[in-house]
């Protein structure tokens, strides 16, 4: 055990003590305990060991109901959650406007479609010429793209390969994807889509609703041929394939290229950790991206990744295990001929270039035209065809739904159980009231017992005489999952236990450590899953999102390491500890921790605590600046008054507010 003594000055008066006694507290504050990379490895081993692996199956019939049975269930239960399951039902509106010539052979016909009403999706119908009733089906192909913001379904690669499509014989739709585009508004930021999370709907549904309606879209032209339905895109649009090819059964043929690997290979490659769409809450209860590789099964597929891509998804970690996964069940349907994977090597970076284009072409030959003697899957060059973003622009409305609009509306009737107990409620009343309710909060948040083991780290002594500070170092182990950095505080004979901890971690709060000690408190300054010394470093937030897709919530995680801490503090010293939080965000997890922890938490006091939750909506905080406020569902049940009438008759003070 290593003590370290700092001289005092005998003449420092009473009122420039604080200031140097500050001195020697954040100098203990800032004492390091968990070894470096620690919360990464922990949140690593946590989210990979709740994924679920690729069931061993021995007959085709038993696949078919393995896989009727995970297609349901991820659309009931991840997808078409809280309002989303009235978007699926409502009638949209399809809007035809004008045609404009293209090139030899085809014609573009501008049109725009709602995914849910209020939400128009702008795009691009490329049109073989010459057809009418008599000309009979022909082939259909949803184009999807990824994450170019300026371009959208104006992007050079995306045109070429519709124009070629259309002058194959196919009907070819290019849609604009949400934030891109004529869609890219302030919004639809990148991490917007967990507004929709927050209060019950799952953010996931407007991404599918897309491109579901624009297969209807598509399926509704005379000529489409409904047994024959293409899906292609890259990087996000290789997303949107794998997702509505699994979960469609429509598809026929799917396409994704360099856009999504399995959530086991993520958390070893954080290339490919994926944006919120990617990683949807509590996708991974259900199935990894593996299992939705097999879902495509038997139909024909293309996996297509790129041998040295420079963004994600790199054909050498990405594609194996997504064989491997598929290859087995393809095998059982007799169709191992039907499952493709294509390299690209040349240039071999983030591309769907005319290389893995040609792949595509050759694709349509084999399944969608294999009578035809005449097929070419060489590309037609149509480059002098390419169109400028304005004479592809297709005209919405001004009001187009968005995320944060979505959210917003949904919120204006949020939380759904507002009765709270008023004042004169009697203790009876009120004590029903917080039973049932702290049993709906422990649901929301994904609560379960953690079971706690505590070593002692290090002790640390600054000062002398009265201003003596003595630190304890501890590593609280809970769960046998987590370890939790604790900087225990003492001065002379403490009389009360302060539970500190802080949005940018325990060094901050120097000063309010300070402020208890001299009010004779034994400080505990915790710093919980995500902040602080438990920060997981590098793309911190896309671990949250993994996370919440393998079942648990951020804001959970930090809710149960408070209580078990605090048990823990009550354990050692006999009494109850009261809490103080800095910041929004630990605010909340402090809120959530006392109403579910009446035994060992006290008082509570909170710095810049939200007034409600619907202030993050209105503020279009996205989830990579604060993971742990958008817990599924939080504020379909709870905003910050209800939380705060869990903790009553318990003083609650606020400071501070935003």
């Amino acid at each position: 055990m290593r003590t370290l003594r700092l001289l005092s000055l005998a003449c420092f008066t009473l009122a420039l003590a604080p200031s140097f006694a500050d001195a020697d507290v954040r100098s203990l504050l800032e004492s390091k305990i968990l070894s470096p990379g620690t919360p990464q490895r922990e949140v690593i081993s946590f989210t990979e060991g709740r994924v679920p692996p690729m069931p061993a199956v021995k007959s085709k019939q038993q696949w078919e109901a393995i896989a009727g049975v995970l297609r349901q269930r991820v659309l009931d239960e991840v997808i078409f959650r809280g309002e989303a399951a009235a978007w699926r039902k409502a009638r949209t509106g399809v809007v035809w406007m004008e045609t404009i010539s293209g090139g030899p052979g085809y014609r573009i016909r501008k049109v725009r479609f709602e995914a849910l009403p209020g939400l128009w999706i702008p795009a691009l119908l490329y049109e073989p010429e010459g057809l009418d009733k008599s000309s009979g089906r022909i082939p259909v192909v949803l184009n999807v793209n990824g994450h170019d913001r300026p371009n959208g379904k104006a992007v050079r690669y995306k045109q070429i390969r519709c124009i070629n499509q259309a002058r194959r014989g196919m009907l070819a739709l290019n849609v604009e994807w949400l934030g891109m585009g004529q869609l890219h508004t302030p919004e639809y930021g990148h991490y917007l889509l967990n507004q929709l999370d927050l209060c019950g709907t799952s953010g996931l549904a407007p991404f599918y609703l897309s491109m579901s309606r624009g297969i209807d879209l598509l399926l509704s032209h005379p000529n489409a041929d409904p047994g024959r339905v293409a899906v292609a895109g890259l990087s996000g649009g290789g997303w949107q394939t794998i997702t509505i090819s699994a979960l469609d059964t429509r598809v026929t043929l799917s396409d994704p290229v360099a856009g999504y690997s399995s959530y086991l290979t993520r958390t070893r490659n954080f290339s490919d950790l994926g944006d919120s769409e990617q990683t949807p809450c509590d996708l991974a209860t259900v199935a990894d991206y593996s299992h939705l590789t097999a879902m495509l099964a038997p139909r024909p597929t293309l996996l297509t990744f790129n041998a040295t891509d420079n963004c994600c998804f790199a054909a050498g970690h990405a594609l194996p295990p997504l064989l491997a996964a598929a290859r087995p069940i393809y095998r059982l349907y007799g169709k191992r001929q039907n499952l493709w994977a294509h390299v690209n090597f040349s240039p071999g970076n983030h591309n769907f270039g005319r290389d893995n284009r040609e792949a595509l072409y050759r694709m349509f030959g084999v399944h969608f035209f294999p009578d035809r003697t005449d097929y070419d899957a060489r590309e037609f060059d149509v480059s002098d065809q390419v169109k400028t973003k304005q004479q592809l622009h297709v005209a919405i409305p001004d009001n187009n739904a968005t995320f944060v609009s979505l959210a917003r509306q949904i919120a204006s009737s949020l939380p759904r159980h507002a009765d709270t107990p008023t004042a004169d409620a009697s203790p009876a009343a009120r004590s029903k009231w917080q039973s049932a309710a702290r049993k709906r909060l422990a649901r929301v948040i994904r609560t379960r017992p953690m079971q706690l083991g505590s070593t002692l780290v290090d002790e640390k002594i600054e000062g002398e005489g009265d201003g003596q500070t003595r630190a304890i170092l501890w590593k609280l182990r809970l769960g046998g999952e987590w370890t939790v950095p604790v900087v225990e505080l003492v001065r002379g004979e403490p009389k009360a236990t302060s539970l500190l901890l802080a949005d940018k971690g325990r060094t901050s709060v120097a000063d309010t450590a300070e402020a208890l000690l001299a009010k004779g408190h034994r400080v505990i300054a915790v710093d919980p899953f995500y902040l602080g010394e438990s920060a997981i470093g590098g793309r911190d937030f896309l671990f949250a999102l993994m996370v919440a897709t393998v079942g648990d919530r951020a804001l959970g995680l930090q809710a149960r390491q408070l209580q078990a801490v605090a048990k823990w503090a009550q354990k050692q010293r006999g009494q109850p500890v009261h809490l103080v939080a800095h910041g929004p965000r630990t605010s909340l997890a402090a809120l959530v921790a006392s109403g579910l922890e009446p035994g060992s938490i006290g008082e509570l006091r909170l710095y810049g605590c939200y007034k409600s939750l619907k202030q993050v909506i209105e503020s279009k905080l996205g989830v990579n600046r604060a993971p742990e406020l958008f817990c599924f569902g939080l504020l379909e049940q709870f905003d910050i008054p209800q939380l705060e009438a869990l903790v009553a008759p318990r003083t609650l003070t606020r400071n501070q507010a935003p």
